[in-house]
């Protein structure tokens, strides 16, 4: 019955067929370990597209929501911590791999005739490979993130001719912003996986075509793929994966604070796998600063790609290849040095911004003063009321006014507005006056420079918050500096407790805090995720904000 129904298969879809031939391919004698690196980069570029597609359920592709999603899916969502991780470390891992395969393959002198179409399209799949890092470093939205990607379109708008078009296809002619993050977007999940694809579907028929390259002298009779290479791969497989999994779970990848285009102390550095060319600028100042961004890697990738036209003699062992593994070597002790001196060139003041995960702006603020983002946005203020890019110019803008006003003021004007400001349109809120408290402590808090990092507050901080305040859990606990100091201190609870031992808490917290005065508390489930996100979201050190 198996046989029959794997024949029924075969005989509509040939897949039968089509896993024998690929297993039992052909391949020269002398395949061996030194070309299992093809099939890792593959394995890489599966890794990036499954991660990328996890991580897409929960990602919010739009500036500010972008970060905060990211913080959410590292601090809330199951695993994803560890998914971004492997998507993080994977980018550079494939990088790692994607030019080992080139080296090791140029070393071998595998683009030979009659492979020189397939060396080509190894070289358009490292650009592809180097575009994915490119498009992907915006996507975080955080100053590490926004920065980076302004040096990038500033180094962009350099090309001779093309400078001002290749700005304006980048939706950076008018500075990095939501357009740039769209394309940016939109290149980093559709057309670079799809153009990806097509190239790789290219490489292994080219490669198939012609078969493995054999080394020099080989003689002997053709093996099989399966079993011997296969095993190779596989375990080269393995070991790149064992690497990649301890790095994302036991090096968190970073996400640094939230994008701040004011923020003009901050000092860019692009990703590792740039310093080289980010120290070679330093070199070219002023007009000369196009040859070290556009001349030079210009000149490089047509260097790499007239090697299988240049080198067209008979192939030779890899004792003979001296000159090939003496360019290898400069081009390997060129990249090094100039990375190193990257590296060692980096202020000490960037040192620390690479290493610092500030707290947000919203994590800065009281429960009291989070909670009053959710009643602002729940009497749906922005209506009338400009907040930052934000909202319609009815009402004056919040917050350039409110800081002209004190508590007691607002307070007056949220129960009696016509009183308060004679002929405004402005209706009375049907607000307590610990939700209008919350409120007016809140508008307080806006300034210009902070309201779109303000409004950027996440969801489930925001109605952590406001459950937070309902039930007065600061009467004992103290939380960013506001509160009594009855109960244990808030900050830092995600580096004690665990999130099931917080919900047993609540339910039961005599039975795990014995002695505590803490009643029970009875949420529903929404309600319990909320407040619980946003206890564990509280930074472990609270510094209150320079004013």
């Amino acid at each position: 019955m198996t046989r029959k129904i794997i024949n029924w298969l075969d005989h509509r879809t040939g897949i039968e067929t089509a896993v024998k031939n690929f297993l039992y391919e052909e391949i020269p004698a002398s395949s061996g370990w030194h070309q299992v690196l093809g099939s890792v980069a593959l394995f890489c570029f599966m890794v990036q597209a499954a991660t990328g597609m996890l991580l897409s359920f929960n990602y919010a592709p739009t500036p500010g929501e972008a970060h905060n999603s990211l913080r959410y899916i590292m601090n809330e969502v199951m695993g994803g911590s560890l998914i971004r991780g492997l998507h993080h470390w994977g980018a550079s891992m494939m990088v790692v791999v994607a030019v080992l395969h080139m080296a090791q393959v140029f070393l071998f002198g595998g683009y030979k005739k009659p492979r020189e179409a397939t060396w080509l399209v190894g070289i358009v799949l490292l650009l592809l490979t180097l575009g994915f890092g490119l498009t992907g470093y915006l996507l975080p939205w955080d100053n590490r993130a926004y920065w980076g990607t302004v040096v990038t379109t500033q180094i962009a708008a350099k090309a001779p001719g093309a400078g001002a078009y290749v700005t304006r296809l980048m939706g950076a002619d008018g500075g990095v912003g939501v357009v740039t993050f769209a394309r940016f977007y939109a290149l980093h999940v559709m057309l670079l996986p799809l153009v990806t694809l097509l190239m790789i579907a290219v490489h292994i028929y080219l490669v198939r075509k012609h078969g493995v390259a054999p080394l020099a002298g080989d003689t002997a009779p053709k093996k099989k793929f399966f079993p011997e290479q296969v095993f190779k791969d596989t375990v080269a497989i393995f070991v790149a994966f064992m690497i990649l999994f301890l790095l994302a779970a036991f090096a968190q990848a970073p996400l640094g604070r939230l994008a701040d285009p004011t923020d003009t102390t901050y000092i860019p550095r692009p990703e590792w796998y740039f310093l080289f060319l980010f120290q070679t600028l330093k070199f070219f100042e002023g007009p000369l600063e196009v040859v070290g961004s556009v001349v030079l890697p210009g000149l490089a990738m047509m260097a790499l790609a007239l090697v299988p036209f240049i080198d067209r003699g008979q192939m030779k062992k890899l004792t003979q290849r001296t000159t090939a593994a003496g360019v290898l070597l400069l081009a390997a002790l060129g990249w090094s040095g100039l990375t190193a001196a990257a590296i060692l060139s980096t202020p000490p003041e960037a040192r620390e911004q690479e290493l610092a995960s500030a707290p947000e702006v919203w994590e800065q603020l009281s429960p009291q003063e989070l909670a009053g983002i959710g009643y602002f946005r729940q009497e749906n203020c922005v209506s009338c009321h400009k907040v930052g890019t934000k909202g319609t110019a009815v009402g004056p803008d919040i917050t350039r006014s409110a800081i002209k006003r004190d508590a007691a003021w607002l307070i007056d004007h949220f129960k009696h507005p016509q009183q308060m400001v004679p002929g405004t349109s402005m209706p009375p809120l049907s607000l307590t006056d610990a939700q209008l408290n919350a409120l007016a402590a809140f508008l307080l808090k806006l300034t210009p420079r902070n309201a779109e990092a303000l409004d950027s507050a996440p969801e489930f901080a925001v109605d952590g918050a406001m459950i937070y305040q309902r039930f007065n859990c600061g009467a004992c606990h103290q939380a960013n500096g506001v509160g009594m100091k009855l109960g244990p201190p808030l900050n830092g609870l995600k580096g004690r407790r665990s999130r099931d031992w917080i919900i047993r808490h609540f339910g039961e917290p005599q039975k795990l805090s014995p002695g505590s005065t803490m009643p029970p508390y009875r949420f529903n489930e929404k309600e319990m995720d909320r407040i619980t996100s946003f206890l564990l979201a509280l930074p472990a050190r609270f510094e209150p904000p320079a004013e």
